[in-house]
């Protein structure tokens, strides 16, 4: 008993300063962030002469909780998802499956062409869709709709609408959104023995019974993680709606992250902003912890 006490304590010994490394980074980029946010959501901070915050309490999240333009900004974040997740969850499978299929050639390349958007700037992605989107005769889309296809008998301002506006993130998120779904779902799906396929084959299954019976679930833990990492995304997406349509025409697009950084960065109002990104953070925390208490323990025995 003692030989093994011994040569427990030597290995952490061993393995102490890995760990410590782990342990100080976490603290100084999360612990210390996290506390000093919640902190900050108490007070009307001024980040210039902080010993001068004024302490307000709870004001702050009730301010939140009145402010007609943070439901705003929280319907548009689960529209968000509600469209972006099942959007890159959908094509994404069926963009790895097309690729996995024995009679495609070339699938290295489809496979580059198809991740290239995901290893993109998200910067360089959101001005090229802001661009393609632009009003007026001058933007792609536009001059193909109207121009070349006669499908509109005028251009759209795609950004000067709401929904139009809306519509362009999704569509922009969604693109940059299917190659990292497909690369997941196509190691899962090499993963699967060919011998259950081989069964299935001789009991006469085929095409989508096959899908649906076999593919799918026995997938079913790699669509938890997809899925449950594809909400935690959608609800911290910022740089598409920053750059696209800074919240415009409005207000009225904003996410809550967004709202969160308009009033810390353009109002200075550090503690309102806080309050947010804390009330957000509990809302994505509630949301995740959801989807691991349904989905979490499953797990598929080949």
């Amino acid at each position: 008993m003692n030989f093994m006490m011994r040569r427990a304590i030597r290995q952490y010994v061993q393995v102490a300063p890995y760990l410590m490394l782990g342990v100080v980074l976490t603290a100084v980029f999360v612990l210390y962030p996290l506390i000093k946010g919640i902190y900050i959501s108490f007070f009307e901070y001024k980040v210039l002469m902080p010993e001068e915050s004024l302490f307000v309490g709870v004001d702050n999240y009730v301010k939140a909780l009145n402010d007609p333009k943070v439901y705003i900004a929280l319907r548009n974040t689960v529209l968000f998802a509600i469209v972006t997740v099942p959007g890159q969850w959908l094509l994404g499978i069926i963009v790895a499956m097309l690729v996995n299929l024995k009679t495609i050639r070339f699938k290295l390349l489809f496979r580059f062409l198809y991740y290239l958007p995901v290893i993109s700037s998200w910067i360089v992605v959101s001005y090229l869709f802001k661009y393609l989107f632009a009003d007026g005769p001058s933007g792609i889309i536009n001059y193909l709709l109207v121009e070349v296809l006669h499908v509109l008998p005028h251009p759209v301002s795609w950004l000067q609408n709401t929904w139009t506006a809306s519509v362009v993130v999704w569509l922009v998120s969604i693109w940059k959104g299917i190659g990292w779904v497909m690369i997941m779902y196509l190691a899962s799906l090499q993963s699967i023995p060919r011998a259950i396929y081989e069964a299935a084959e001789i009991d006469g299954a085929r095409g989508v019974r096959v899908f649906m019976n076999i593919t799918l679930p026995l997938m079913r833990p790699m669509t938890t993680y997809v899925l449950i990492n594809l909400i935690i995304g959608s609800f911290q997406a910022f740089i598409q709606v920053f750059l696209i349509t800074e919240g415009g025409p409005m207000d009225s697009t904003h996410l809550l992250s967004t709202y969160m950084f308009r009033h810390a960065f353009q109002f200075f109002d550090f503690g309102y902003a806080a309050a947010i990104s804390v009330m957000m953070g509990l809302l994505i925390f509630v949301m995740t912890y959801s989807q691991q208490r349904t989905f979490g323990k499953e797990r598929i025995e080949y």
